[in-house]
């Protein structure tokens, strides 16, 4: 097949998808389709070089999805942009832009709710147009203009540097143009790709009725839907997109942020509501008007953004490594709704602490409450003084809304309860007389046989940061506690005496995977005793606690007869701290667990003093940057191995700052601080 033919099957079979997909009025059976799209695979097969994104096989119609994952570098880093969340740090941004350029203007524009996507286009080679001119004219029945620029890439955000390429998708969102009438060598696009609230109500009730768990949020479906290997459900779901910002193309489109989008708008995009502004007053009142809108939309907006619209300009206003320079987005007070509690859900936590969880609907509609994009019907209630406090019951109706514009809180009564809840007094799991602890509100189940605290306990005791036994996962320990083999952290390290039997029951699975996982356990007999300190799951003693611990004591035994005042000599060990650990190691039950892992092999001792080395003692260390030969968690456990603390932020009592490339605001911090900053080199010199 010679490449005009080709060039004009593609057309011929484009225009059949548009009469059947979009237009519901298929001309041909789907025999001679089938047959057409067969013809063209063939060709494309004897030339894969022909092959292009917007292809009929490789978009709807087409039996070739997307693959997943394909990792694509982005040309230019797509980063986030800082919070405000006062009008005044607003005026103060545009002030401080003001006084190095007094006449620059800004852009306010909404801040969509959904994920980024950035559109590679490149200009069309004139061998492509000159084939694409020659299949127009044989095809009589079409007429078409011949564009100058074809969408070659489209890309997710991912971590800011990379992304993840999925242009079939885009190919299939009608707001993304596949061609464009621009007479330029290459344009960068960064748009927000979101979903109506009217296509989110229609998934969510088709999934009701097929019995299927509704989407929490229309961004979270919008972009599950953006990453779906089958772009014939991308297209189906409704996506849509606004293009908001121009990330590299000519000069000419890279002076005027405004002028740029206004003439996207002619070029066939939709761009997203931007107003240009210049006096702090004329920016108040832009996001003023955002805000008014939010009630009226038909999507979700996460705030106004501020731009310089003098694009070089914006290079001059950086705000660190993290953030877009030039750009500030202000966010909005959160909004409210009111809500009808009609039950309360108790439950038990890892540490035996109980929990209670309010369930309501929106008094106006019945339905869950509809709050900053996201529909919520249940809320911590913290524990029983909060719920005195806020006089919660059934019944009660109360203000919502959502802190950060993510947790989702109560904030007052409107109308009390007939009652207000009272706490059980026997654990809801285990029937376990409760306790409450001496000035706390905080109630406990103790019994440590409570299968519920006791399946929290071993997920978290067999954890990452815990004794990190890859493969018991949470529905595994419950099936191995159900089945009578765990009731204690013990019990996991006597699993190998039950080998035949776990096979032959298939709890683990054949003899390959059950196998590996009793490897897994017996490794983790070797871990450093800091790890098994912190999957003791003692309140208040995380991970860097009990590395101090450890470091200072030198084993779990010692643990068993420590005082207090040992305890309280320890660095960040405080009161409550030390009350914890020897509340726990003096429980009897306890002990004898303790001793039994012993007894199956567990390491209890820290490494001895000839391994050990105390060339950071006393430094309290941050790191910041990207290092040459360093991974960030091989440069924390070199700190800890040498006697150091390796924290994150940097404070007064920070003693040095290790810097790599592309440090940010912590080293400015350091720096106005007076600490100590090293090189890479000069820290493992430190070392040496």
């Amino acid at each position: 097949m010679k490449k005009s033919d080709y060039n004009k099957l593609k057309k011929e079979i484009e225009r059949h998808m548009d009469l059947y997909y979009n237009q519901d009025s298929p001309e041909i059976e789907d025999s001679e389709y089938d047959g057409l799209m067969q013809e063209l695979k063939s060709a494309e097969k004897e030339h894969p070089e022909w092959i292009s994104p917007d292809s009929p096989t490789q978009k709807i119609g087409g039996t070739v999805k997307r693959t997943a994952s394909v990792k694509v570098t982005h040309r230019v880093p797509m980063l986030s942009i800082e919070d405000v969340f006062k009008k005044e740090d607003v005026v103060s941004w545009v002030e401080k832009v003001h006084s190095v350029h007094p006449g620059a203007y800004f852009s306010v524009e909404q801040k969509i709710d959904g994920l980024s996507l950035s559109l590679r286009y490149e200009k069309i080679r004139s061998d492509e147009s000159e084939e694409a001119s020659k299949a127009s004219k044989e095809i009589s029945q079409l007429s078409f203009d011949i564009p100058k620029m074809r969408l070659i890439l489209a890309e997710t955000r991912g971590d800011g540097l990379i992304g993840e390429d999925v242009t079939a998708n885009a190919l299939v969102i009608p707001d993304i143009p596949k061609t464009i009438e621009l007479p330029y060598e290459y344009l960068e696009l960064r748009g927000e790709v979101y979903m109506s609230h009217e296509d989110f109500e229609r998934y969510n009730n088709l999934q009701e009725e097929n019995g299927k768990k509704a989407a929490a949020n229309p961004r979270n479906l919008a972009a599950g839907t953006l990453r779906q290997l089958d772009p014939s459900i991308t297209q189906e779901r409704g996506l849509k997109i606004f293009i908001f910002n121009v990330q590299d193309g000519p000069t000419e489109m890279m002076e005027s942020h405004s002028l740029a989008l206004d003439g996207l708008e002619k070029a066939g995009f939709k761009t997203v509501f931007h107003k240009r502004c210049q006096s702090p007053d004329e920016v108040i009142a832009a996001i003023d008007q955002i805000g008014e809108m939010r009630g009226q939309l038909s999507f979700d907006l996460d705030g106004a953004v501020i731009k310089i619209d003098h694009t070089e300009w914006r290079k001059e206003f950086t705000a660190g490594s993290k953030y877009s320079s030039g750009h500030i987005a202000y966010k909005y007070p959160p909004e409210e709704r009111d809500v009808e509690i009609e039950d309360i859900e108790v439950n038990v936590g890892r540490t035996g602490k109980l929990t209670f969880t309010g369930i309501f609907f929106d008094h106006e509609t019945g339905k869950p409450a509809r709050l900053c994009g996201t529909n919520v019907s249940r809320a911590t209630l913290h524990n029983i003084d909060y719920i005195n406090e806020m006089k919660i019951g059934i019944g009660g109706i109360y203000k919502l809304y959502k802190s950060g514009d993510i947790i989702p809180k109560l904030k007052s009564y409107v109308r009390e309860p007939e009652e207000i809840f009272k706490a059980p007094d026997h654990c809801p799991i285990c029937g376990s007389i409760l306790v409450r602890e001496e000035d706390t509100p905080d109630i406990r189940c103790v019994n440590p046989l409570c299968p519920k605290q006791l399946s929290r306990t071993l997920s978290y005791f067999v954890s990452r940061d815990a004794m990190n036994i890859m493969g018991l996962g949470d529905s595994l320990i419950s099936a191995l506690i159900e089945e009578g083999y765990l009731r204690t952290y013990a019990d996991i390290y006597h699993l190998k005496e039950y080998r035949d039997e776990l096979i032959e029951k298939g709890i683990i699975g054949k003899v390959k995977n059950t196998d590996k996982l009793l490897s897994e356990i017996e490794k983790s007999k070797e871990n450093e005793p800091e790890r098994l300190l912190t999957a003791l799951g003692i309140r208040n003693v995380g991970r860097s606690t009990s590395r101090e611990i450890i470091r200072t004591v030198g084993s779990i035994d010692k643990l068993l007869s420590i005082d207090k005042d040992s305890l309280l000599a320890i660095q960040d060990i405080g009161e409550a701290i030390a009350d914890s650990i020897i509340s726990f190691f003096q429980n009897e039950n306890n002990r004898k667990i303790l001793a039994d892992m012993k007894d199956a092999g567990v390491r209890m001792e820290a490494k001895g003093e000839a391994e050990a080395s105390d060339k950071l003692k006393g430094l309290t260390i941050v790191l910041t940057g990207t290092f040459e030969s360093l991974g960030r968690k091989e440069a924390e456990e070199l700190i800890r191995e040498n006697g150091g603390k390796a924290t994150g932020s940097v404070s007064k009592k920070t003693s040095l700052v290790v810097a790599g490339e592309a440090a940010g605001s912590k080293l400015t911090k350091a720096q106005e601080l007076g600490i100590r900053v090293i090189s890479e080199k000069e820290f493992l010199d430190l070392l040496q």
